[in-house]
């Protein structure tokens, strides 16, 4: 079990999907810092862990990597790279697309129901805002994905 564990772990795969990961979050998370200025620990803490959406994309990043390193591993000619070929682009598009306008949507209602809020004294719940991303946070987020990916596939 240990040996299972251990070769998971320093997988170029796995290392290069979590490399790619973590090293976005925490991109993201500076940048989050220099724009918002954090004031708590807690804050710094759900924005590299949790918070979804900005600079970097961390999605595109894991699955750029995934893409990359499994191309790399088993090479671009096996069912496993076309299928995680085929979830980076339905990421990328997901993170473009769908998020995106989840979010824009759930900004617009919960301006909507501030509005009624005002006028008629009412609280009400807010939506929750689904962040999805600009053209290039996701470029960005794949490149990273897979430079790290080729690194830790070329080690």
């Amino acid at each position: 079990m240990v040996d299972e564990i251990t070769r998971l772990l320093s997988h170029p795969v796995f290392l290069s999907a979590f490399s790619s990961w973590f090293t976005t979050q925490i991109l993201k998370s500076i940048v989050a810092l220099l724009r918002n200025r954090p004031r708590t620990a807690k804050s710094i803490l759900l924005n590299l862990f949790w918070t979804t959406g900005g600079m970097p994309s961390s999605h595109s990043a894991v699955v750029s990597a995934l893409a990359t390193s499994v191309g790399f591993v088993q090479g671009v000619g096996t069912p496993l790279f076309i299928v995680t070929l085929f979830y980076a682009i339905l990421t990328f598009r997901d993170a473009l697309g769908v998020r995106r306008a989840a979010g824009m949507q759930a900004r617009a209602i919960n301006q909507l129901l501030r509005s009624l809020a005002r006028d008629r004294k009412h609280r009400v719940k807010p939506v929750k805002e689904i962040n999805g991303h600009t053209g290039p946070e996701v470029i960005v987020g794949a490149l990273i994905g897979f430079f790290i990916a080729v690194a830790f596939c070329s080690l």
